[in-house]
């Protein structure tokens, strides 16, 4: 087995008294595809910086091959450092490297270089750091969350990416379609420790489960024993044998200490939705409804029903105009055009996950209870709101901190306890899976499966878009929305079946429109077409379209992912102007393409009999 580029060696570390990390270790071999699973809170981006060699453990080694590059990509990464996106890149290579695939990787993801780093959006300023990760192929890449702010197109073009990677990979992510696609071992940071599986994250949670399983029954077997020697001890074991009984005496105290000292696994989070009065079979029926900012239009024409029960969900880039479609099947915006009717006795609640309905200054009490007392209502049941904070993983002394010291996972948690005290049958979810560990998602999951209410879902996470989805709006572009039944998958499958059948209507119309002396002439020389061939000309294109094909498609999601930037317009004009171009010259190139591609597939298929 080849030496590890990297390796720590029984990581210590302690934060404000309470033990992080105790005898963690990671190995990362040349090639290898790592993911770093645990719960919030478990150190798992501690343990990445302790890799990467930004923060120095307590105790323990850490190695590092000399000579070995090592790219590390923050949560949540500090671009104002470089004037500009490019010089931002660029400062991942050394002195006298060409760093021309700086350039390169920001193009691909919908940057120009020029872009001011002190005025990015939360998307751009990713973007520029996963460029700067990636740009001087280090031999060991550390990602933390590198899908955090991302829309689709940006997370499957990084997936690409990454699968092309030479070097070793590390990721942490809660992504689990990412992680089922790019990781070949898992490690498990629980506890302060760090098992490893050998193989991806598609079989960690049986794994997990059964270490857990494990755990218990040992603990277990540990009760029974002391249980039993207590019995000797109180129930006349005791004998005049003295240095027999200070043996056994001591062995059940080391029992006991050892039960005590025993860290059990962290609690899930219990979630539970306050249910309001069923409304109507109506949710919302949207017809021919249409609006437009700026004399650019995000929704066109769109036609929709939404039954009660239904779980729908909206999917595209950022800017497409996911926001907007939302806020008017829900009444809040009015179309342009076209007509939105609600149905009766809608109790919306709305889950902002980007957390600007948190006031920082409030305690996490008064945030759930309103600033009214100590109580807090969920299903018709008065609870202390101590109490109801504890199904959320919450401390009871954190009840009177602010809002502010919470981390991302907290505060994403905070919103889901205030979300679901409120009663409700209509939920309007922003994406709620940002920040929740892979066990809280599952339960969230089930949440939303088992309420009995209507679900609208904004989502880039394509495995939970699977799990609870029963149909998906999807963003097609200039403006036009179409509806698909079932998950992200099933969206998917039919899409091609929708390039499939227009395929062949295309052939069909062409057939139609055939003369009669064209058909009585294919007739008489059948035979000779049966020995015709395309010309090598036409046999290297329908090879190569594909791929051009899928290069212009990837340019148009950059594209699109760039002017996602709502400020883009105000901040440079020009690059917007240059972008909305260059989008209709890529958009104009991929239309030809296909048309060239369904051509000559046509006249194979013809030639071929």
């Amino acid at each position: 087995m080849a030496a590890p580029l990297i390796a720590l060696k029984n990581i210590q570390l302690t934060f404000g008294g309470t033990p992080l990390l105790v005898g963690a270790e990671l190995s990362v071999a040349p090639g290898e595809r790592i993911c770093l699973v645990g719960r919030n809170g478990s150190g798992k981006s501690t343990l990445l910086k302790i890799a990467a060699g930004t923060i120095e453990a307590d105790g323990g080694e850490r190695f590092a091959q000399p000579g070995a590059r090592v790219a590390y990509l923050l949560q949540e990464p500090d671009v104002t450092v470089a004037p500009t996106t490019l010089a931002y890149a660029e400062g991942g290579f050394e002195a006298g490297e060409d760093p021309y695939r700086a350039r390169l990787m920001l193009e691909a993801l919908g940057l120009t270089g020029a872009e001011s780093t002190a005025n990015l959006s939360g998307g751009e300023a990713r973007r520029a750091a996963i460029a700067r990760a990636l740009a001087p192929e280090p031999d060991v890449l550390l990602l933390d969350e590198p899908t955090n702010h991302l829309d689709l197109p940006a997370i499957e073009w990084l997936e690409a990416e990454l699968k092309s990677f030479r070097g070793a990979l590390v990721m942490i992510s809660h992504d689990r379609r990412f992680l089922e696609t790019l990781s070949r071992a898992t490690v498990w940071l629980d506890r302060g420790t760090a098992r490893r599986l050998d193989r991806g994250f598609s079989g960690f949670e049986a794994w997990r489960d059964e270490v857990y399983e494990k755990e218990a029954a040992e603990a277990h077997k540990l009760d029974r024993r002391i249980e039993r020697e207590m019995d000797w001890m109180y129930g006349g074991g005791v004998t005049a044998r003295r240095k027999r009984n200070m043996r056994r005496v001591a062995e059940m105290h080391a029992m006991r200490d050892k039960r005590r000292e025993t860290r059990g696994a962290v609690g899930n989070v219990r979630l539970e939705a306050s249910e309001a009065t069923a409304s109507g079979k109506l949710v919302a029926e949207a017809k021919a409804i249409t609006k437009a900012f700026d004399g650019r239009t995000v929704v066109e024409a769109f036609t929709t029903r939404i039954g009660r029960g239904d779980r729908v969900g909206l999917v595209g880039p950022n800017g497409a105009g996911k926001t907007t479609l939302l806020k008017m099947l829900t009444g809040e915006l009015q179309p342009d055009s076209g007509t939105i009717r609600l149905g009766a006795n809608l109790e919306i609640v709305t889950l902002d996950q980007r957390r600007e309905a948190l006031n920082p200054d409030e305690t996490v009490a008064d945030t759930l209870t309103g600033g009214r007392g100590d109580w807090v209502t969920v299903n018709g049941q008065r609870r202390h709101v101590a109490t109801y904070m504890k199904d959320f993983l919450f401390q009871p002394e954190q009840s009177r901190s602010p809002v502010r010291v919470l981390s991302g996972g907290e505060r994403a948690r905070l919103l889901l306890a205030r979300a679901l005290a409120k009663p409700s049958n209509l939920m309007v979810l922003d994406e709620p899976t940002n920040d929740l560990d892979l066990e809280t998602l599952d339960l969230l999951q089930e949440l939303i499966s088992d309420y009995a209410g209507t679900v609208l879902l904004v989502s880039h996470d394509r495995d939970f878009l699977d799990r609870v989805a029963t149909s998906i709006i999807v963003a097609e572009g200039e403006g036009r929305w179409i509806e698909y039944a079932g998950g992200y998958s099933d969206m998917l499958a039919q899409c091609k079946g929708a390039v499939a059948a227009r395929a062949a209507a295309t052939r069909a119309a062409r057939a139609e429109t055939a003369g009669a002396g064209e058909q009585m002439a294919a007739a008489t020389s059948a035979g000779s077409k049966k020995t015709a061939k395309l010309s090598f000309k036409d046999k290297h294109a329908l090879e190569q379209l594909p791929a051009t094909m899928l290069k212009l498609e990837a340019e148009i999601a950059a594209i699109n992912a760039r002017l996602a930037d709502g400020k883009l317009y105000t901040r440079d004009p020009k690059a917007f102007d240059q972008a909305t171009a260059q989008l209709a010259t890529r958009q104009a190139a991929l239309a030809a393409a296909e048309e060239q591609w369904l051509a000559l597939e046509v006249r194979r298929e013809e030639l071929e009999g």
